[in-house]
Parts: structure tokens; C-alpha cells; sequence
């Protein structure tokens, strides 16, 4: 098992920054790759980010190209999510999750998930 806890969600402007993180514990975290998802209100989650097991490796939605970046720090089991130039559609509850594979964007493929953490961009 992986538990998985997102924090530094929150209110901020457009334009403005976020760093989200994903912390882990329980079995050995850099066995896992590392999946950013977020679900707007009233609508459907979608991938956002994803990162492999050493972070040597990221991939990025369309949407967040060149605004977002992912990270990990393996000896702090954390995953990081660095948000720049947010916009009033980034507003989402957004999700960590921890897979056995590469790089994965489809939700079935992860296996364990955190439970959220809302943020909210005002325009």
C-alpha cells in the first residue's frame, strides 16, 4: 500500500503560483511513477501531469505546457507540482496518484490515489 496526501491547494489570483505536493508513505516510493490529475467543478478528471520513478523523465497535458512543472524529491517521498500563470480553468480539486508503470495518463493505470486538495484561481 501507498498513502498518498496532496497539500498547497488554495485561493489565488489569475497569474499567479502554486506549489502542490504529494506526499507518500508506506512501500518504497521511487518504485512508483507519479500521476497529477484534477477534476474542474461539474466536470470530469483529467490527467495533468505525470512524472517517472527517478524524475528524470516528465510528460505534461496540452493544457499546462509551459506553465507547469513536475518534480519529485525521492528522499522526501514528494511529489511536487509547481503551478506559474494560473488561470480561472485550472480551478479543480487536484489529484495525486502513484502507479507501477511509466508515465501513465489514464486514471485506470493508477493505482493509488490521495484524497485532493482544491484549488481555487479568481479572475
Amino acid at each position: 500500500q501507498v498513502q498518498l496526501v496532496e497539500s498547497g491547494g488554495g485561493l489565488v489570483q489569475a497569474g499567479g503560483s502554486l506549489r502542490l505536493s504529494c506526499a507518500a508513505s508506506g512501500r518504497t516510493f521511487s518504485n512508483y511513477g507519479v500521476g497529477w490529475f484534477r477534476q474542474p467543478p461539474g466536470k470530469e478528471r483529467e490527467f495533468v501531469a505525470a512524472i517517472t520513478r527517478t524524475g528524470s523523465v516528465t510528460y505534461l497535458a496540452d493544457s499546462v505546457k509551459g506553465r507547469v512543472t513536475v518534480s519529485r524529491d525521492n528522499a522526501k517521498n514528494t511529489v511536487y507540482l509547481e503551478m506559474n500563470s494560473l488561470k480561472a480553468e485550472d480551478t479543480a480539486v487536484y489529484y495525486c496518484a502513484a502507479t507501477p508503470r511509466v508515465l501513465e495518463v489514464g486514471m485506470t493505470k493508477y493505482d493509488y490515489w490521495g484524497q485532493g486538495t482544491h484549488v481555487t484561481v479568481s479572475s
